[in-house]
């Protein structure tokens, strides 16, 4: 379980197939490995990898089939900077919002302009995804927690003040690149809750609770 406050921002150093998997190395940068153990989550631009060997300033984690179809790392190349985060402990300071780490799909920068200090981007999600997504709610772009300050239908609008422009990826992030999005975990939660199997569960709620189309 991560923040998605972002600790460093790192950097890919090799990038080895394996069996149709991958083996990324990544040097950690600021990031302190002092108390990491094998075996351990860290969050890699969002997406929760197992660190299978540690260095003194960089680590190994296997990346699968499914996590190279499913997000941004399927395309990591040598020298791409990624943000970092270590998984929570009990005593971490909770200062963003309940990341997973499971990547629930790409998204895509479409415009990005000063607004003040800040830059404010405007991202375009998967279509299956935009329900999850609403203003003054969270989500999670390449493992930063982010209010969403606009909605329009499958576009979403975040502000990113200066320090999280000079501490993450976003400082170098421009129109056309991709960035993982992890939706809001009580949404999708909530969505099962109400939902069940089918969405005449909902309806059924609302008409035992009152509610009648006219």
């Amino acid at each position: 379980m991560f923040t998605g406050i972002i600790q460093a921002i790192g950097t890919i150093e090799t990038v080895t197939p394996r069996g149709g998997d991958v083996r990324l190395t990544v040097a950690t940068g600021k990031l302190p490995l002092d108390e990491v153990k094998l075996g351990d989550s860290i969050a890699v631009s969002g997406v929760c990898l197992t660190a299978v060997e540690l260095g003194e300033c960089a680590f190994a984690a296997d990346v699968s089939r499914e996590t190279l179809s499913k997000t941004t790392l399927g395309h990591a190349r040598v020298g791409s900077p990624v943000n970092l985060e270590l998984a929570m402990t009990p005593t971490t300071r909770f200062g963003g919002h309940i990341v997973s780490g499971h990547v629930d799909g790409i998204g895509e920068v479409i415009a990005k302009w000063d607004d003040g200090r800040s830059v404010r981007f405007r991202m375009r999600a998967p279509r299956e995804l935009a329900r999850y997504i609403a203003a003054k709610g969270s989500i999670c772009v390449d493992g930063i927690s982010l209010t969403v300050n606009h909605v329009d239908g499958v576009d979403f609008e975040v502000n990113i003040v200066p320090h999280t422009l000079k501490e993450t990826t976003l400082g170098t992030t421009t129109v056309g690149d991709k960035v993982n999005l992890e939706v809001d975990l009580i949404a999708r939660y909530l969505e099962r809750l109400l939902l069940g199997d089918s969405p005449s569960n909902l309806l059924d709620l609302l008409h035992r609770s009152g509610f009648h189309a006219d």
